[in-house]
């Protein structure tokens, strides 16, 4: 059934577009590389580079031909792949360096700036594939440019894979130490999760899940500056009232990605897969969740009243999406980086937000702590209790939940690196100097929850 569109939706979309920072953030092509597997590495990263290439030659004309079309601005085309650990696990090689190299050479080839996929699964336990994989992830993100990894650490089902967990903690470590020269920017492209949904186009935590189609096409749409200009409009409105202005608008960003995400299976001749309508934004003045939660009343992004502020505003923007599209996946709700939202760069300035409060806020709203840059000298202990923390709300509360964090190798509180582009500006946040050590060590597994026996 094609999509409808009203002339009215075209001409508040295009309001959005030139004075509200709307825009596609990303189109992200899924693909199954299954069928690359083999006991030959050398043949299966040359099907790995032949097959993604022949999928997605095409993705980021198109991308572009659309934004011409359209005039939507589409920020980011990008790919995601079968995790590698199972791609590579047949092959006869412990070394899994060449299959980040092949993925970050057909990136840079068919002109995406990123490629999401070097990726393992290991919520219940590892395989020896599993354990190459985490093994390979600090060299592969220090020699590559475009490869983002990520690791399923827990799900509600299975509980938390605290070895897997303290096992990130060391490679977070390392993945800075081995881009020191850069501020650890390798780590920006790492994220360890709880729950990961298998359709997320947004990176660094996108990959092709199991349960995929052979392609698909998955649409990322941001909007905090569309749901920021609304909220403005309404300064002595009640919350309820405010829940329904920022629903309308979620609705309207979701239409739009729905018709760019059709618009390019179409043109593609890929299946349409979802849209995930997370409010993700930028180091852009007036594109900040933090700046939508100021707007509603808090002095500072962080103050108390910030997690409730934050729940109406995630809920209402999924109630909104949910509206205009039955395909809305991914992750979905409001994100929360720091470095790549100024607002919040501000509240850490301000000393209103603390890793502490961005932990409650996670309970509310999508993924979790996120660019969140610390100490060079914190430990991968102290690294890995932070990320049971965060994996221990996702399981309690059936939830997606995500630590990307940087260990800045030579800095301290108060410093600043400086990432770039999207990825932003990350001030240096305290962590808490008390030791984790022995609890995350025992290893084992935190046992799944109660809540997680519903069959």
């Amino acid at each position: 059934m094609p999509l409808t569109i009203h002339p009215n939706e075209i001409l508040e979309t295009i309001h959005m577009l030139e004075m509200e920072n709307l825009d596609v953030r990303t189109i992200t092509m899924g693909i199954n590389l299954r069928d690359c597997a083999g006991p030959d590495a050398v043949k299966a990263c040359k099907k790995i580079y032949d097959k993604i290439y022949r999928m997605a030659e095409n993705l980021v004309k198109v991308g572009t031909s659309i934004e011409s079309d359209y005039g939507i601005p589409i920020v980011n085309k990008r790919i995601s792949v079968t995790p590698i650990a199972l791609v590579a696990e047949s092959a006869d090689t412990d070394d899994y360096q060449a299959y980040a190299e092949v993925l970050d050479r057909v990136a840079q080839d068919v002109g995406v700036n990123f490629i999401g996929g070097f990726s393992a699964l290991v919520h219940k336990g590892a395989t020896k594939g599993d354990l190459n994989l985490i093994k390979a992830i600090p060299q592969a993100l220090a020699t590559t440019e475009r490869v983002c990894s990520s690791v399923n650490i827990g799900t509600t089902k299975a509980g938390i894979n605290m070895d897997a967990v303290l096992e990130m903690g060391y490679v977070i470590k390392k993945t800075a130490e081995l881009t020191g020269d850069r501020g650890g920017l390798g780590c920006a492209k790492l994220v360890v999760f709880c729950n990961v949904p298998e359709d997320n186009p947004f990176m660094a935590g996108a990959f092709h899940g199991i349960g995929e189609p052979e392609a698909v096409i998955n649409v990322g749409v941001s909007g905090p500056g569309v749901v920021l200009h609304a909220v403005k409009k309404y300064p002595d409105a009640d919350l309820g009232t405010l829940a329904e202005v920022i629903k309308k608008t979620a609705f309207k960003v979701t239409r739009m990605g729905e018709l760019v995400g059709r618009e390019a299976s179409r043109r593609l001749q890929v299946p349409f897969g979802i849209v995930d309508l997370s409010l993700a934004p930028t180091p852009a003045i007036g594109d900040s969740v933090a700046d939508i939660l100021e707007a509603m009343g808090l002095e500072k992004c962080g103050t108390h009243g910030t997690t409730a502020a934050l729940a109406m505003l995630n809920d209402a923007v999924k109630k909104g999406g949910s509206m205009a599209s039955s395909y809305v996946g991914g992750l979905s709700g409001a994100f929360i980086p720091v470095s790549e939202d100024a607002g919040m760069i501000r509240a850490v300035e301000a000393k209103a937000l603390s890793i502490e409060k961005l932990e409650a806020m996670t309970c509310v709203c999508s993924v979790g702590l996120d660019m969140i840059t610390v100490p060079g000298d914190t430990s991968a202990e102290t690294i890995a209790a932070i990320i049971a923390d965060e994996a221990a709300i996702g399981m309690i509360n059936n939830k997606t939940t995500a630590v990307r964090i940087i260990p800045a190798p030579g800095k301290k509180e108060g410093d600043y690196v400086e990432f770039g582009g999207l990825l932003g500006k990350g001030p240096v946040m305290s962590v808490n100097p008390y030791n984790s050590s022995i609890f995350v060590k025992r290893g084992g597994r935190i046992p799944a929850p109660i809540n997680a026996l519903r069959n």
